[in-house]
């Protein structure tokens, strides 16, 4: 029997890379699409040695309209069906919103939001009327309230995660999982890369990567509608989700201060 194909964004370092490694594991072949096209060279050929995994390597911006419509083509594919699409690819940036350069922030929401659900679209389009599949958007805690210095990437992240439940929700009977998954602080370089303060952040609410890909894999084979990794972030989830924004967003922009005198 061949094994099932999956497709992961962002997949050449931080959770998309463990999302990867996991899914090679499981017995998936391989799709694997970022911009760094030597570290998925290197990343496919290592999985293909130790997973005995099929691996595509398929390079690709996806802020650039012509390269993602080659990846929606590929979720479309039927000749080789993408069973589970990893929607991880994403960036973050920090600052006074009217500070930050407004062409990158435009290309985060290209990348976080836009890519996000076009590639949504061209899977479970494809996924539905097979009766069989799984899609997993990589959210964030950040999308649980407004984030001071953080505006536009947690508004982005609260796109996907009302995106995804009500995708979720519509396909429900169809065969076809949708998952979000909603990681708290994660060591992958991801605040470095953003320039986001992460010095005063304490020990305990620290997750490593390959345990936060492991719950949303694990998540979405029982295809829940959000999967919250560690139960310090599912409290702060909890917390976040019952408090009027009103309080979360002060809360939010005094950690801010403190973090950045």
């Amino acid at each position: 029997m061949p094994r099932p194909i999956a497709l992961v964004t962002g997949a050449s370092s931080g959770i998309g890379e463990h999302f990867a490694r996991q899914l090679a594991a499981r017995g998936h072949d391989l799709v694997l699409v970022a911009r760094d096209e030597s570290r998925l060279d290197a990343l496919a050929k290592e999985l293909e040695g130790t997973a005995d995994a099929r691996v595509q390597v398929l390079r690709a911006d996806l802020t650039d309209d012509a390269q993602l419509a080659a990846v929606e083509a590929r979720c479309r594919d039927a000749g080789a069906p993408i069973e589970v699409l990893v929607n991880n690819a994403g960036f973050g940036s920090f600052g006074a919103f009217h500070e930050l350069d407004l062409d990158t922030e435009v290309r985060e929401i290209q990348l976080n939001v836009v890519a996000l659900v076009r590639l949504t679209h061209a899977a479970a389009g494809a996924m539905v009327p097979r009766g069989s599949g799984g899609i997993l958007n990589v959210s964030s805690l950040a999308g649980y309230q407004p984030g001071p210095m953080n505006a536009t990437y947690g508004a982005t992240k609260a796109f996907v995660t009302s995106f995804t439940e009500a995708v979720h929700e519509e396909l429900k009977g169809t065969g076809v999982a949708v998952t979000v998954l909603c990681p708290g602080f994660t060591r992958t370089g991801f605040q470095e890369t953003a320039s986001a303060p992460a010095g005063d952040v304490p020990g305990f609410m620290w997750q490593e990567a390959p345990e936060v890909a492991a719950a949303g894999l694990d998540a979405l084979a029982k295809n829940r509608a959000v999967a919250i990794p560690g139960p310090v972030n599912k409290l702060l989830g909890g917390f976040s989700s019952v408090t009027p924004h009103a309080i979360t967003r002060r809360i939010g922009g005094a950690v801010i201060k403190r973090a950045t005198h």
